[in-house]
C-alpha cells in the first residue's frame, strides 16, 4: 500500500500545537515531507521558541503519521525559526535585533522591572538569543537584578559590547554611573541617552529585545514609540484600582502610536502567606482580566506576591534562574511563550526584500 502526502497532512492536521491552538497543518508548521517508499519524513517548523516543548511535539506528530495504515519509520524534526516582524510605521528595523518588546506600567512599584528581566530569561530559556535594554534612566535596576557590575567595554571608542550574564545581552546607564549617584538630566538628554544605549550596543543577533521601560507616558515613552522599531508592548499592573488607572493610560498611549498591545500581566495578584500557605487578594482581584475585557486585549498571566520573588531579584539572581523548575518559573515562561506566539503571528517585516528607491537631479 503507497503513503501519500495527503494522507501525512490529513493525520497532522490532527496535532494541535499546544501554545499557538491551531494544528500543525492549519497553523503552515509541517513542512518538507519526504515519502521513501513506507517511509515519512517531516519538518515542523515553530515561529518562536519552545525548546521545553519541541520533544512533546515531535512525538504527537510521529505518533499521528504512525497512525496511518502501512507506514514504515517515521521522523520528525522540530526547529524554531525566529524571524523580525514589522513595527510601527516610517521606524527603521535594527540590523542586529529581530524584535523589540517593550515591558511598560502606567505607574511605578508594580514589579515591572522584575518582570522584564524573568520573561527575558524566560525566552533564553527556551533557546532564543535574548537581550535586555533598561530605558530606566532615572532608576536603573537591571544591573543589580542581573547580578552584573564593572562596565561595558568598547572596542572602537564609539560602540560598547554588552554586558553578560545567564546567557542574556544587558545594556543600561546603571553601568555607568555609581550606584548611588541621581541621574539629574532633563528629558532631551535622558531621550538622546536612551537612544544611544539601543543603537550603540553591539547587540549580537538577537532575536528579542526586551526594554524595561521607567514608568509613566513621558518623553522616553514618546521617543521610544517613534523613533525605535517595537514589535509590541507588555502592560504590567497589578489588581488594584489606582494602578489599572495608569495601566490603562499606559495602553492607550501605545495604541496612539501605532504600537501593538500583545497582552496584560498581573502582577501580585494574590498574597500566598510563607507560614501557612494562606492565599489572600490583598490588591483586589480580577482588575487586570477586567481590563483586558474592557480593552480588547490578551491576559497573559497573573504572577502571586510571594517574597521569593522579591528575595530572588534582590539577590541578583530571578526567579527563572534562581528555581527553574518551580511554580514561578513555570509562569514567566507560560507568559514569554505567549508573547512569542504573538509576535510570531504578526505580519513579517518584509523591508529587506523591498529594493531603496532613490531620486536623483540631474
Amino acid at each position: 500500500m503507497s503513503i501519500t502526502i495527503e494522507a501525512v497532512k490529513a493525520a497532522l492536521s490532527q496535532v494541535i500545537d499546544p501554545n499557538t491552538g491551531k494544528d500543525l497543518i492549519s497553523g503552515k508548521s509541517a513542512k518538507n515531507f519526504q515519502l521513501d517508499g513506507t517511509d515519512v519524513s517531516l519538518d515542523v517548523e515553530l515561529g518562536y521558541p519552545a525548546k521545553s516543548q519541541t520533544d512533546s511535539i515531535r512525538k504527537a506528530a510521529i505518533a499521528a503519521v504512525r497512525g496511518i495504515p502501512g507506514v514504515g519509520n517515521v521522523s520528525a524534526n522540530v526547529y524554531s525559526k525566529i524571524v523580525a516582524h514589522s513595527a510601527q510605521r516610517g521606524v527603521k528595523l535594527l540590523s542586529n535585533v529581530k524584535n523589540i518588546i517593550a515591558v511598560a506600567s502606567g505607574k511605578g512599584g508594580v514589579g515591572k522591572s522584575t518582570t522584564a528581566v524573568n520573561l527575558a530569561l524566560a525566552l533564553a530559556a527556551e533557546g532564543a538569543q535574548v537581550g535586555i535594554l533598561d530605558a530606566d534612566i532615572y532608576g536603573p535596576s537591571q544591573p543589580m537584578m542581573m547580578g552584573i557590575s564593572g562596565r561595558p567595554e568598547t572596542m572602537d571608542g564609539k560602540t560598547m559590547e554588552p554586558m553578560e550574564n545567564y546567557g542574556l545581552q544587558v545594556s543600561s546607564i546603571g553601568f555607568m554611573i555609581d550606584p548611588d549617584e541621581p541621574m539629574v538630566w532633563r528629558g532631551p538628554i535622558v531621550t538622546q541617552a536612551l537612544q544611544q544605549l539601543l543603537e550603540q550596543t553591539n547587540w549580537r543577533d538577537l532575536d528579542y529585545l526586551i526594554v524595561d521601560m521607567p514608568p509613566g507616558t513621558g518623553d522616553i515613552q514618546l521617543t521610544l514609540s517613534q523613533k525605535v522599531p517595537v514589535t509590541g508592548a507588555v502592560i504590567v499592573t497589578t489588581p488594584q484600582d489606582i494602578a489599572l488607572l495608569d495601566a490603562r493610560k499606559g495602553l492607550k498611549m501605545f495604541e496612539k502610536v501605532g504600537i501593538p498591545i500583545l497582552g496584560i500581566v498581573e502582577n501580585m495578584s494574590v498574597h500566598i502567606c510563607s507560614n501557612c500557605g494562606h492565599a489572600e487578594p490583598v490588591f483586589g482581584e480580577g482588575g487586570g482580566a477586567k481590563m483586558c475585557a474592557e480593552y480588547g486585549v490578551d491576559f497573559l498571566g497573573a504572577l502571586p506576591l510571594t517574597m521569593s520573588i522579591r528575595e530572588q531579584t534582590d539577590s541578583g539572581k530571578p526567579s527563572v534562574v534562581a528555581d527553574p523548575d518551580g511554580a514561578v518559573a513555570k509562569i514567566y515562561k507560560e507568559i514569554a511563550r505567549k508573547i512569542a506566539v504573538k509576535v510570531a503571528e504578526k505580519a513579517k517585516d518584509m523591508s529587506s526584500k523591498f529594493p531603496s528607491i532613490v531620486i536623483k537631479n540631474d
